[in-house]
């Protein structure tokens, strides 16, 4: 897809999986390997888990949430991502259609997985290499 096709980056937002749904939501997508504790599947307000986009257990067990690895963490998270074109391609069809929320369950509120995978949607969506 060129910037051409999609010349704007969809609305996508990032929230904790604890906080508050909103009717701005749009489609919830929890993009963690691991379920949220204290969360049954019949009460999570999650409209799709994509287990597909989640990092490797390797890589979520390295990086750790230290401030000092994100550079490295983000690099070594867009390679895994890297090879990930259906899943990729499908989550960009699912944004063309409307607002989506990037659901993690970090406390980490900047340097957390979902940043850096809206980070590499929106590179992939206006052309830009993800570096």
């Amino acid at each position: 897809m060129t910037a051409r096709e999609f010349p704007e980056a969809p609305r996508m937002r990032i929230k904790r999986v604890y906080d508050e749904p909103s009717s701005e939501d749009g489609q919830r997508i929890l993009v963690d390997r691991l379920w949220p504790r204290g969360f049954s599947k019949d009460t999570a307000k999650i409209d799709r888990w994509d287990k597909h986009l989640s990092l490797s257990s390797e890589l979520r067990k390295w990086y750790g949430h230290d401030p000092d690895k994100w550079e490295k963490f983000r690099k070594r998270y867009f390679q895994e991502l890297s090879v990930k074109d259906a899943a990729i391609s499908d989550m960009i069809a699912r944004m063309q259609k409307g607002p989506v929320t990037f659901l993690f369950r970090s406390k980490e509120l900047r340097l957390n997985n979902a940043q850096a995978l809206r980070e590499y949607l929106t590179r992939q969506m206006t052309g830009r290499p993800a570096t």
